[in-house]
């Protein structure tokens, strides 16, 4: 089952924040990059709003299967899209600008 959503980008981080757990599937489109990987480990840093998310993600690329740290916070004015995979589940997250 697959969900469409349309959100903000502080409202796609608070979603990745509550929603995203370890070993989940997730997949991040934002400029012209698209990583889709298995999360590793969630890191939040607040005080008050979120300043930090890092995710660290084992890659599933065909050329690149790598392990790697991304702050979404840094990226959060250019992310696109975010698929979120969880068991059977799936939600795409469209970021709106």
């Amino acid at each position: 089952m697959e969900e469409e959503i349309s959100l903000s980008c502080d409202d796609a981080l608070n979603y990745v924040k509550n929603n995203v757990n370890t070993y989940d599937t997730i997949e991040i489109s934002f400029n012209r990059i698209y990583l889709p990987g298995e999360v590793l480990d969630i890191d939040i840093e607040e005080k008050g709003e979120i300043e930090s998310l890092n995710l660290m993600m084992q890659l599933n690329g065909e050329l690149v299967n790598d392990t790697i740290q991304l702050d979404l916070v840094k990226i959060k004015d250019d992310i696109l899209e975010i698929r979120h995979k969880q068991d059977e589940k799936s939600i795409v997250i469209t970021v709106e600008a």
